[in-house]
């Protein structure tokens, strides 16, 4: 009785009343104790709404019934149906939906309907999936800014290879504390190449310059990140690299250099197929005989040899004790020594090989520069802290 006299009412009332209207309708319907047949005849009032001209009308259906299990299959999937601003209400709460209806709707949603699935309470990996393949910008950086999705691996990895170059998808993820290293890497690629591009579409360098220097800096992120990553995480990086192209000479290079032998020998054992371990032993082995086989092995230039076996020698002779730093920057002595013993070469193949370690040369006596002025600042700092139980009172020079 009370529906038909609804039904009778609805048809000359204004847009704003039949949405009030039709809200009270739909939490009766939900939390009212009525009877079978009034159920059966608010359902089909509810049907009858979802043709209303006003799009108040089934705004107000979709925010009464978009969180509630209860509420009728048939409303909520017309619902999803709608207009984007009714049907990001039902995408992003109803618990009703499949997996399989999410991920339609995100085929053929738009960005804010696809930011509205991503901004639900839960997600499965399925979901966030499609997010990652098709969805926009924004309901990427919605999906991984979301504590209640599951995201696998390969997901993240389209999120990042689609937007990685976008600064907000960047910092959400770098913030990350369990982010893999492989996917850090990425991230610190896309924003060098961002910076690089920049810069020369400014005039501000030249492109081969910035492009080298982009390169060095990404090397230099790389050691640090293995530096402070698992040995684990540090395997999966180094094949990371090498399916890239990243793994490089230099990249080798700079990684003994700076002291990184986990790195280091975890290159070698991807590049000869040996087990670490053994790569360890022979690069441990002071006649050299055993390193000279795997370097060969490992497919890396003839001309760079006798760096790493300068760097090798100098590392048994020296050792690798602890540093500033750690092993994540170039250590000025090795440098230094590995120049010393390239210097006396005949010239030709080995003048790149010396280049290169003039400007890590220059690198490492800057970095220390650096490191020794902030020490000296850090000591002037403390030399002008006045105890608490000191009542003299410090005059400025």
């Amino acid at each position: 009785m009370i529906v038909r006299h609804f039904l009778q009412w609805v048809r000359t009332a204004e847009a704003a009343e039949r949405a009030e209207a039709t809200s009270a309708l739909a939490r009766a319907y939900l939390y009212s104790d009525l009877s079978h047949d009034d159920r059966i005849a608010a359902e089909g009032a509810m049907i009858m709404l979802l043709d209303d001209p006003s799009p108040l009308v089934r705004h107000a259906l979709a925010d009464a019934l978009g969180s509630s299990r209860d509420a009728p299959a048939t409303v909520v999937h017309a619902l999803i149906n709608d207009q984007p601003g009714i049907a990001m209400i039902v995408l992003e709460r109803s618990p009703l939906l499949l997996d399989s209806d999410l991920v339609d709707a995100l085929a053929v949603g738009s960005a804010e309907v696809q930011a509205a699935i991503a901004r639900r309470e839960t997600l499965p990996r399925s979901v966030s999936a499609a997010i990652a393949e098709v969805g926009a910008a924004e309901a990427c950086l919605t999906l991984i800014e979301n504590p209640g999705a599951e995201i696998a691996a390969f997901s993240l990895d389209r999120v990042v290879e689609r937007f990685g170059h976008l600064a907000a998808v960047r910092e959400t993820l770098l913030a990350w504390p369990d982010l893999p290293a492989a996917i850090r890497q990425v991230l610190v690629v896309k924003l060098s190449e961002t910076l690089a591009g920049f810069v020369v579409a400014r005039n501000w360098m030249e492109e081969g310059r910035a492009q080298r220097v982009a390169q060095e800096a990404c090397e230099k992120a790389t050691v640090i990140l293995a530096a402070h990553s698992e040995s684990a995480e540090v395997s999966a990086l180094i094949g990371h690299l090498r399916e890239t192209g990243q793994l490089t000479t230099g990249l080798v290079l700079r990684s003994l250099l700076s002291g990184n032998l986990d790195f280091f020998e975890q290159s070698l054992a991807e590049l000869t197929g040996l087990p670490p371990a053994r790569v360890g032993a022979l690069l441990h082995d002071r006649r050299g005989a055993g390193f000279k086989a795997v370097f060969d092995r490992a497919g890396l230039s003839s001309s760079v040899y006798p760096a790493f076996r300068g760097a090798i020698e100098a590392m048994h002779e020296i050792g690798l004790q602890a540093e500033p730093g750690g092993n994540t920057r170039l250590r000025r002595r090795m440098v230094e020594r590995v120049l010393t013993s390239c210097a006396g070469m005949p010239a030709g193949e080995v003048e790149p090989l010396m280049t290169l370690l003039r400007r890590y040369a220059t690198e490492a006596a800057r970095e220390e520069a650096r490191m020794f002025c902030d020490e000296l600042v850090e000591m002037g700092n403390m030399s002008n802290i006045v105890p608490a139980n000191d009542t003299r009172r410090v005059v400025a020079a």
